[in-house]
């Protein structure tokens, strides 16, 4: 399955890492951020900082908010979502603060399909726990795909993607990729008898053609 991104919903969505220091909820996250001038407010707490570190080679316009509790992500969040001016907005959480509650989790979902913005909550190192998020996945990194012109060097990311919960959507295993030329997010059934490789084998080389 090849998925056109961004969807056009405007939503809340969370993406948690099924590794504390696994990378791959921020690469699904921003492959879903729409490709355009204006740009995307990117919030990040203390504790997911000095875990994670810093975003790399992301090649949208954003803006950068480092903050020390999640209180004050929570806060910068529903504020940035207020701003007409921001494409997306996308926040870093580590754990699983008090603050970050149903109720603060519904503000959030409320105020981005108020505003027609995109709001993103990635949890690193969290469990699932009540939220009004209308899709939630959790992931975590494959091997890269096979580059063409050098099959010992790392290719594509590839990513187990796993939509635990959905309102409209649903849930299930996938394979997925990133086509960055064409902005596409391809999805792969992931099998359910533990043949995963294979998949990721074969979305590997759909990715890397």
């Amino acid at each position: 399955m090849s998925v056109p991104l961004p969807d056009g919903r405007p939503r809340l969505a969370e993406a948690f890492s099924s590794r504390s220091a696994d990378g791959a909820n921020t690469g699904f996250v921003l492959a879903h951020l729409s490709r355009t001038t204006r740009p995307f407010l990117w919030i990040t707490d203390r504790l997911t900082l000095c875990e994670i570190g810093e975003p790399y080679a992301v090649s949208r316009p954003f803006i950068r908010a480092r903050l020390s509790r999640p209180a004050d992500v929570l806060i910068a969040a529903e504020e940035g979502l207020r701003c007409g001016a921001l494409s997306a907005v996308v926040a870093e959480i580590w754990g699983n603060p008090k603050v970050l509650d149903f109720t603060a989790s519904k503000r959030l979902a409320m105020r981005a399909e108020t505003s027609g913005t995109p709001c993103w909550l990635i949890r690193h190192g969290a469990k699932a726990d009540l939220s009004a998020a209308r899709d939630r996945w959790r992931l975590h990194s494959l091997p890269s795909a096979p580059l063409p012109y050098d099959p010992k060097a790392p290719g594509g990311s590839l990513w187990h993607a796993e939509l635990f919960r959905s309102r409209d959507r649903r849930p299930g295993h996938w394979v997925a990729s990133y086509d960055r030329a064409a902005h596409r997010l391809h999805l792969a059934p992931a099998l359910c008898d533990g043949t995963l490789a294979g998949v990721a084998e074969e979305a590997g080389r759909r990715a890397a053609s």
